[in-house]
C-alpha cells in the first residue's frame, strides 16, 4: 500500500469512528430521554416489544420461537422510561435485556452485561481475549446465547446481533456455551472460534408439519410422522427427487420407474389397500393436495414410460417433507387419505442478510444390473427352418468369426444428467422473498432418450397492519420435455432386438440402420426381418426413426392470507391454481414394421389441459387455561377443489398416397385415423375440524373430522350426497409425568384411530359418454348403475413409542393395522343386455405391520456421528372378495373367492381369499407324469402343458424392508453411506424366458457347453429343446421366477465445505463426489428387484424388456454467498 493510500485509509477510519462515536452518543441521549406508554390487556411480549421499538426508535433482537411460546401479558405503562418498560414486559418471562446503543438485546436471564462486570472483578489471574461466532445448525448466527468462562464466576459475554462475541476471561479455561432450547457446548477457550449448538429436542418442542399444512408439536401427535429436511434429498439428486426419499423413513416402499430419468415412481405406504383403485400416496404441496396425473406406465406389448406432476417439482425449493404413513395423520384429506400423504413444504425468504446459493452436478450412469449374455454361439436353429436365422443356437464361434456382441457394451451408452440451481432468499422482519431457477438435462442409458425440465420459482411473504396481516404469494413455471421414454415390453422398444440379436451376426452393420432406396426417395430401414415374433426393428432405426416426445408447459399460482384476530385467534385462506399444457407427439417413419405403420408412415398428436383450482379458508383457536395447564389447539374450515381435464387427439398411419415421412394431422388417413378425446370435471366441497386439548404438557387428546361433498356423488344414480370421515388419538409424555431413570431423556406413548376413504372413479353414480373411435363420436358408458353408493373406507388403529435414551439415541415405534372395506371392482359378473359390466361393493383387505425407526447421534470435538437404521414389515391379506351378494337384476346370491386380474402370458395375479393382493401364480407347466416327474418322450422331448390350474409361484410384496444410514463429519469434511435391503417377495422375468429361448443367454450357452440340460435327475435334455420349451411365449413362470430379496450399497458421498474465510470472503463451498446404486451385496434376480414399469396394481415385480435400472456416479459443487 503506498503512503497516500495508508493517508486515505487512516482518514477514513477516523471518520468513520467518529461517526460511530457521535451515533452512539446520539442513541443513548435519545434513550434516556424516550419514553413508552402502553395499555394493553392479555397481548404478547413480542406485541409490547415492537412498541417499544416503534416509541422510542431503537431495534430488539430477540428469538422470536421461544418468546411466542410465553402466555399473554397485561401491560399497564404511563411515560415509563426504556428500562421500566423492558423489566414490566420481561418481569416473570426468564428472560433479562442488555442495552448497546440503539440496540435492546434480549437474552436468558443471568446472561447480562452487569453480571459480567461484577462477576470479573472478583477474577484474578492471567487473562487471555476471548471471541468467536456462534451460529445454529443451518448456520444462522445466534442472538443472546452466554458465553462465560468455566469454573470463573459469571465471567463472560453474550452474543451480539450476528453472534459475535468478545471478552477478557481468566487464560487456561473452558468457556461454556448456553441458549435456551439448544444443547450446552463446553469448549477450550480461543481468540477465533467457530461454535454451532444443536436444537435441544425435548427443550423446543418440536414443531412437525401436518394434514392441510397444520403445524403442530411433535410431543403432542398421537400418530406417526417422520420428517426428513430437504438437504437430505439434494446430496444425491434424482430427476424425480422423491426417489431420493428411499429408505429415509420407516414405512414407505419406492419402486424407482424403469422409464429413465424423470419417470413416475411407485410409492406406497403400509402396504396395497384396493383391489382396483390406487394404492398411490397422495402429494401435499404446501397443505394443498396435488393430483399426480401422468399416468401408470404401459404393460405386456406396450413401452411408454410416464412422469409424473411431483416430478416437476424443484428439489432445490423444498423445506423438508413430512411422511404422514398412517391414516389417522392424513386424517384431514378425507376421501383422499387412506394411501398416506407426503407433505412437501416449500421455502421462504428469510429476514437479514441477502443468501444467494449456486450449485452444480454432473451425474454418470450405466446399466446397474442386467441378464447375463452369451456371444460364443453363433446364429442358427436345429428345431426350426423358417426364421433361423433370428436365433442364437448355431456352432461354437472361433477366433476368426467370433463378433464378441454385448448389448451391455456395444448398445447401451453412459447416460449423463446436468442440474444447474441458482436461489435467492433476502428480506426484512416485514417482507420476505425467496427465488429460484433450475434446469435438469439428461440423456439417458438407450440412445435418443432425453428428458429435460426447467424450472423458475418466485415467493413473496409480506406482514402489515402491525403484523396482524401477512400475505404470502407465490408462482412457479416449470417446462419439461421427454424424448423415447420407454419403460418396458415389446412395441418400439429396441431393447428386445438389441438383446436378441444373433449372435454370428455383425452388428457394425446394424449400426448403419438406414439406407437410400433410389426407388422411392427416402431413407428405409435396413433389417432383414429378424426376431419377427416379437415385430423385431433395428434398434437404432426405434431409437431415431419412431420418435415418441413429450411436451409439457405447467405453471403454480397461489396466495394466502393470515389475519391474527387476537393473540390466540386467526383466520386464514388461501388459493391454489395449478394448469398444464402436455402435448404428446410420435412420429414412425416409412419402412417401420407395418404392425404400427403404414408404408408411408404413421403419425400422432395429442393434447392435455389439466386444470386445477383449490381454496381453503380456516380458523386457528389457540390458546392456554388455568396457569398454562390446559392448553387448545382448534381449527374449522372448508375447502373447495375443482379438478378437470381435456384430451383431444388423432392417431393414425399416413395415406398411401401422400408424402411419406410429413408428420402432420393432414397427411393421416381419414378412413383409418383414430381421433381421440375424453375429458373430466370434478369437484369435492368439504367441512372439516380438528381439535388437539393438552393437559399439564403431558398429556394430549386429538380429534379431527371431516365431510366432503364429491361431485361423483351428484349424479342421479346415487342415494347419498356425502361421506364423513373421523379420527381420534391420544398422546402421552410419560417422561413428564413420571421421574424415570437418568437413562431415559423421553418417552411417549400414542394410539390413535380413523376411519378415512379411497376416492372411486367418477361415472358409477354419474351417467358419463365414451368416445368411440371406429364410428367417430360418443357413446354411452355401458356400466350398470350403483345407487347404494358406501365409501371404500380403511379403518386404521395404530399404537406407537417413541423414547430418547442416553440423551444420543432415539427410537420410535409403531404397531398398526388396517381394513379396507366396501371394495369397489369390477369382479365379472354377467349382466343383462345394454350393460357391459357390473361393479361391485363388497369385499376386504387387510394390512397389519410394524415400523421402526432408531437413530443415535453424537459429537465428540470437531468430529460428529449420526446413524439411523429404519425396518419396516408389512402383512397384506385378502379377508373377502365377492361374498354374498345379491345380484340387483336376477336375485341371485353370488360367492367369489379367485379373481384373475391378469399378468402376462402364463403368469398372473389372481386374487384369492385368505392370499395377499401381490400372489402371482402361474397357469402352465411341463407334462409331467403320475409321479410328478417331467415327461420327456424318447425323442428326448419335453412339452408345455397350459391346463394344470393355478400354481402359486409367490407374492411381489417384501416381507421386510431396512435401511441404514451413516453421516460422519469432521470440521469440513463429510462422508456419508447408505444401505438398503429388501427381505422376502418374489419377481418374474419374461426377459430372461425370451433370451433363452433364442439361445443368446449365458444359462443356455453354460447348458451347451455340457452337451444337455438334466431333468428328473437322470434325464439328459437338448439345451434348444429345454429352452425353447420353457422359455417361449413369455415363459413358465416357475422357471422365470427368482427371490427378490437385495441388499445394495443405495448410495454414498463424500465432500469438503470450504469455508468464507478460506475463500477470500467469497463464500461457503462445497465439493462432493456422490453415487447411487453402487453395487448389490446380495441380489439373485437378473434385474433390479426394486425397478417397475409401472405404477398400476398389478404390474410390480414383472420384467418384459424393462430398461435396466442404473449406477450413477457423479459429483456436486455449491457456492453459498
Amino acid at each position: 500500500m503506498s503512503k497516500r493510500q495508508r493517508t486515505v485509509a487512516m482518514v477514513l477510519r477516523t471518520m468513520c469512528f467518529s461517526a460511530l462515536l457521535l451515533a452512539s452518543q446520539t442513541a443513548a441521549m435519545a434513550q434516556s430521554r424516550a419514553r413508552v406508554t402502553i395499555k394493553k390487556s392479555n397481548t404478547t411480549i413480542v406485541e409490547a416489544l415492537k412498541q417499544i421499538e416503534k416509541q422510542t426508535g431503537m431495534f430488539a433482537e430477540y428469538n422470536h420461537t421461544q418468546l411466542n411460546k410465553k402466555p399473554g401479558i397485561n401491560v399497564n405503562l404511563q411515560n415509563a422510561t426504556v428500562d421500566e418498560a423492558l423489566q414490566k414486559v420481561l418481569n416473570g418471562s426468564g428472560f433479562s435485556y442488555q442495552i448497546k446503543g440503539d440496540q435492546i438485546i434480549i437474552v436468558p436471564a443471568g446472561a447480562t452485561e452487569k453480571q459480567h462486570t461484577n462477576g470479573a472483578k472478583q477474577q484474578t489471574g492471567k487473562k487471555q481475549r476471548i471471541q468467536g461466532r456462534v451460529l445454529d445448525s443451518e448456520g444462522m448466527p445466534l442472538i443472546g446465547v452466554s458465553v462465560r468462562t468455566e469454573g470463573a464466576g459469571n465471567e463472560g459475554t453474550v452474543t451480539d446481533m450476528d453472534g459475535n462475541f468478545s471478552f477478557e476471561g481468566t487464560a487456561g479455561r473452558h468457556i461454556v456455551v448456553s441458549y435456551i432450547g439448544y444443547k450446552n457446548q463446553t469448549l477450550k477457550a480461543g481468540d477465533n472460534m467457530n461454535v454451532v449448538l444443536q436444537e435441544d429436542s425435548k427443550l423446543l418442542g418440536d414443531v412437525v408439519v401436518t394434514a392441510l399444512g397444520i403445524k403442530r408439536e411433535q410431543k403432542a401427535l398421537s400418530y406417526n410422522v417422520q420428517q426428513v429436511k430437504g438437504d437430505d434429498l439434494l446430496a444425491n439428486k434424482d430427476a424425480n427427487f422423491i426417489n431420493s426419499l428411499n429408505g429415509k423413513v420407516a414405512g414407505v416402499n419406492i419402486n424407482a420407474s424403469s422409464g429413465g430419468a424423470g419417470a413416475a415412481s411407485k410409492v406406497v405406504m403400509r402396504g396395497a389397500r384396493s383391489i382396483e383403485q390406487s394404492s398411490n400416496v397422495l402429494y401435499v404441496i404446501d397443505g394443498v393436495p396435488m393430483f399426480n396425473l401422468g399416468g401408470d406406465g404401459d404393460t405386456e406389448f406396450g413401452s411408454s414410460g410416464v412422469t409424473e406432476a411431483v416430478a416437476d417439482i424443484n428439489p432445490e425449493d423444498v423445506e423438508s417433507m413430512s411422511v404422514l404413513t398412517g391414516a389417522a395423520a392424513a386424517a384431514l384429506y378425507g376421501n383422499r387419505a387412506s394411501n398416506g400423504a407426503i407433505v412437501i413444504t416449500t421455502k421462504k425468504g428469510q429476514a437479514g442478510k441477502t443468501n444467494v446459493t449456486v450449485s452444480q452436478s454432473t451425474e454418470f450412469s450405466n446399466a446397474f444390473r442386467t441378464p447375463e449374455f452369451q456371444n460364443r454361439y453363433g446364429t442358427g436353429s436345429s428345431l426350426r427352418d423358417a426364421g433361423a436365422d433370428s436365433y442364437s443356437w448355431g456352432k461354437l464361434l472361433n477366433d476368426a468369426n467370433r463378433m464378441g456382441y454385448d448389448p451391455v457394451d456395444d448398445y447401451l451408452k453412459t447416460g449423463v444428467m446436468t442440474t444447474e440451481a441458482v436461489t435467492v432468499s433476502t428480506g426484512t422482519d416485514k417482507n420476505q422473498t425467496y427465488f429460484s431457477t433450475s434446469a435438469v438435462n439428461s440423456a439417458g442409458i438407450v440412445p435418443n432418450n432425453k428428458y429435460n425440465r426447467y424450472n423458475f420459482t418466485f415467493r413473496n411473504t409480506t406482514s402489515m397492519l402491525g403484523d396482524r396481516l401477512t400475505l404470502d404469494a407465490g408462482a412457479s413455471y416449470i417446462y419439461q420435455n421427454d424424448r423415447n421414454m420407454v419403460n418396458q415390453g415389446v412395441y418400439s422398444n429396441p431393447l428386445v432386438t438389441a438383446y436378441l440379436f444373433p449372435r454370428g451376426n455383425d452388428w457394425e452393420a446394424v449400426k448403419m440402420y438406414e439406407h437410400y432406396d433410389t426407388s422411392r426417395g427416402i431413407y428405409v430401414q435396413n433389417w432383414n426381418d429378424l426376431v419377427s415374433e416379437f415385430v423385431g426393428q433395428n434398434p437404432y432405426w426405434v431409437n431415431y426413426r419412431n420418435v415418441r416426445t413429450n411436451s409439457k408447459h405447467r405453471y403454480m399460482l397461489n396466495v394466502g392470507a393470515t389475519y391474527k384476530i387476537t393473540n390466540y385467534l386467526n383466520v386464514a385462506g388461501r388459493i391454489r391454481v395449478d394448469n398444464a399444457t402436455n402435448k404428446w407427439e410420435k412420429k414412425y417413419y416409412a419402412t417401420t414394421n407395418q404392425t404400427f405403420s403404414g408404408k408411408n408412415g404413421a403419425y400422432g398428436t395429442s393434447y392435455t389441459d389439466d386444470k386445477q383450482i383449490y381454496g381453503d379458508v380456516m380458523m386457528t383457536f389457540d390458546k392456554r387455561f388455568f396457569d398454562d395447564k390446559l392448553s387448545v389447539n382448534a381449527n374449522v374450515g372448508a375447502i373447495l377443489s375443482d379438478i378437470r381435464q381435456n384430451v383431444t387427439g388423432i392417431d393414425g398411419n399416413i395415406a398411401d398416397d401422400l408424402i411419406p415421412n410429413v408428420f402432420n394431422e393432414y397427411q393421416v388417413d381419414p378412413t383409418r385415423e383414430k381421433r381421440l378425446a375424453s375429458g373430466y370435471h370434478d369437484q369435492t366441497k368439504s367441512l372439516f375440524a380438528s381439535a388437539e386439548i393438552g393437559w399439564a404438557n403431558q398429556l394430549y387428546l386429538s380429534l379431527t373430522g371431516r365431510n366432503d361433498w364429491p361431485s361423483m356423488l351428484a349424479g342421479p344414480h346415487s342415494n347419498k350426497s356425502s361421506f364423513f370421515y373421523p379420527s381420534v388419538g391420544l398422546s402421552w409424555l410419560a417422561s413428564e409425568t413420571f421421574k424415570l431413570p437418568k437413562q431415559i431423556d423421553y418417552l411417549k406413548l400414542r394410539g390413535s384411530f380413523a376411519s378415512v376413504g379411497i376416492p372411486f372413479p367418477r361415472w358409477y353414480a354419474n351417467p358419463v359418454y365414451e368416445w368411440d373411435a371406429d364410428k367417430k363420436q360418443w357413446k354411452n358408458q355401458m356400466v350398470y348403475p350403483m345407487y347404494n353408493l358406501k365409501p371404500e373406507t380403511t379403518d386404521s388403529w395404530e399404537f406407537g413409542v417413541q423414547a430418547r435414551l442416553f440423551k444420543h439415541f432415539n427410537i420410535d415405534l409403531t404397531l398398526y393395522w388396517t381394513k379396507t372395506f366396501n371394495q369397489t371392482f369390477n369382479p365379472g359378473i354377467s349382466v343383462s343386455s345394454g350393460y357391459s359390466k357390473m361393479y361391485v361393493q363388497t369385499g376386504s383387505v387387510s394390512n397389519n405391520g410394524i415400523e421402526l425407526a432408531v437413530g443415535y447421534n453424537n459429537k465428540w470435538g470437531d468430529f460428529a456421528w449420526a446413524s439411523n437404521f429404519t425396518l419396516s414389515h408389512n402383512k397384506n391379506k385378502i379377508n373377502e372378495l365377492v361374498e354374498n351378494y345379491v345380484h340387483p337384476e336376477t336375485g341371485a346370491v353370488i360367492n367369489m373367492d379367485r379373481i384373475d386380474v391378469g399378468g402376462l402370458g402364463s403368469t398372473h395375479f389372481i386374487l384369492k381369499t385368505g392370499g395377499s393382493l401381490g400372489d402371482l401364480y402361474s397357469m402352465a407347466d411341463l407334462v409331467r407324469t403320475d409321479d410328478g416327474k417331467i415327461y420327456v418322450d424318447e425323442n428326448g422331448k419335453v412339452y408345455k402343458d397350459n391346463n394344470v390350474g393355478d400354481i402359486k409361484l409367490g407374492s411381489v410384496f417384501p416381507k421386510c424392508n431396512m435401511s441404514w444410514r451413516n453421516d460422519f463429519s469432521w470440521k469440513g469434511l463429510n462422508l456419508g453411506f447408505q444401505v438398503t435391503a429388501r427381505l422376502g417377495g418374489i419377481v418374474y422375468s419374461a426377459t430372461q424366458a425370451a433370451l433363452d429361448s433364442y439361445g443368446v443367454s449365458e444359462a443356455s450357452a453354460a447348458a451347451r457347453d455340457r452337451g444337455y440340460v438334466l431333468v428328473n435327475g437322470n434325464d439328459m435334455v437338448n439345451p434348444e429343446v429345454w429352452y425353447s420349451t420353457i422359455g417361449g411365449s413369455d415363459g413358465i413362470g416357475q422357471y422365470y421366477t427368482y427371490s427378490a430379496t437385495n441388499v445394495r450399497l443405495q448410495e454414498a458421498s463424500i465432500g469438503y465445505t470450504f469455508k468464507k474465510n478460506q475463500l477470500f470472503g467469497i463464500g461457503d463451498l462445497t465439493v462432493s463426489l456422490v453415487g447411487r446404486n453402487l453395487f448389490f451385496f446380495y441380489c439373485k434376480a437378473p434385474f433390479d428387484p426394486e425397478s417397475t414399469a409401472s405404477t398400476g396394481n398389478y404390474y410390480q415385480g414383472i420384467d418384459k424388456f424393462m430398461t435396466p435400472n442404473t449406477r450413477t456416479l457423479g459429483f456436486n459443487i455449491k457456492l453459498k454467498f
